[in-house]
């Protein structure tokens, strides 16, 4: 997500691209509409027209306001925040305690809060569900991991996409485009999928991050072809690899795609409100999604 083939300069050689003043090893074609400094993603704040840099907004000399009425806003309207991964990090800290919690306890634990639609399980000596309402293991299945190597691939993908796309939304968008994309991954599983067949894992909050950051290098210019060919590998993984729950990966890009795509290309007037409208549209499909497989299973 570095590189972008054009600015509102005009098109650029890739081979000349500027640097980012704040990050001299980011390269970019964005630069700032009042001081004309190049600017990455991280760092571009949305103004009336075009981008402008934090010190620019900080100082309100670009919006015409006083400092203290000037408010950094992100791309998609969020605020500006001095860790702009703080709740990547965060995230990333929580899958990675209960995935310690998983190997300290056992499957004992696992089997209490992954998703599983409707099934006679031994080591509980119950039957267990979803479909029983148990409906919060639509959301801790997302927390949960199978194995070392698949808690690695997922959480080198979060603090690789997620990063650069908390910095572009905001803290609360980025939140509301990771819980819900892997809630529609949740519950496609739980509509499609063998009732008595468990899934875990953060995978479909994954893809719907990949989604999103899809969207926003379409928005941007950037090279869409690094994030189609990433996105293809885990699609021919999904479909190739035995073991895999396809409905997480499908309905969490399918989330993510409709969510990122109202994030960064809502119109300014009525931003908030496409935004948190699109949010609250999946969530009605998850619960559809949901409601039907239960009256299936019932």
């Amino acid at each position: 997500m570095d590189q972008v083939p054009g600015s509102p300069q005009g098109p650029q050689d890739a081979q000349n691209l500027p640097t980012c003043y704040r990050h001299p090893d980011r390269e970019t074609g964005i630069r700032c509409t009042r001081c004309e400094r190049s600017i990455c993603p991280e760092c571009m704040v949305s103004a009336s027209v075009g981008f402008q840099c934090p010190e620019c907004v900080r100082d309100g000399s670009g919006t015409g306001h006083s400092p203290a009425a000037s408010r950094p806003r992100t791309l998609a309207g969020g605020t500006i925040t001095e860790d702009p991964r703080l709740i990547t990090k965060i995230l990333l800290g929580l899958n990675l305690a209960l995935f310690l919690v998983q190997l300290s306890i056992g499957d004992r634990f696992t089997d209490s809060f992954d998703l599983i639609g409707r099934a006679y399980v031994p080591i509980l000596g119950d039957v267990e569900g979803v479909a029983e309402g148990q409906w919060y293991r639509l959301v801790t299945a997302m927390f949960l991991h199978g194995s070392v190597i698949h808690i690695a691939f997922n959480m080198l993908s979060l603090w690789w996409i997620g990063g650069p796309l908390e910095a572009a939304l905001g803290r609360a968008r980025y939140i509301a485009l990771y819980a819900i994309s892997g809630l529609a991954g949740s519950a496609l599983t739980y509509l499609l999928a063998e009732p008595n067949q468990p899934s875990l894992g953060a995978s479909g909050a994954i893809f719907g991050l990949f989604g999103a950051t899809a969207i926003l290098m379409r928005r941007l210019n950037y090279d869409m072809r690094p994030v189609i060919a990433l996105l293809v590998i885990n699609l021919i993984f999904t479909f190739g690899w035995s073991n895999i729950a396809w409905e997480a990966h499908i309905g969490g890009l399918v989330g993510g795609v409709m969510i990122g795509y109202a994030m960064v290309h809502a119109p300014r007037a009525r931003r908030t409100l496409i935004q948190y409208g699109v949010c609250a549209l999946v969530l009605i499909a998850v619960v559809v999604m949901t409601l039907i497989r239960t009256g299936q299973l019932t």
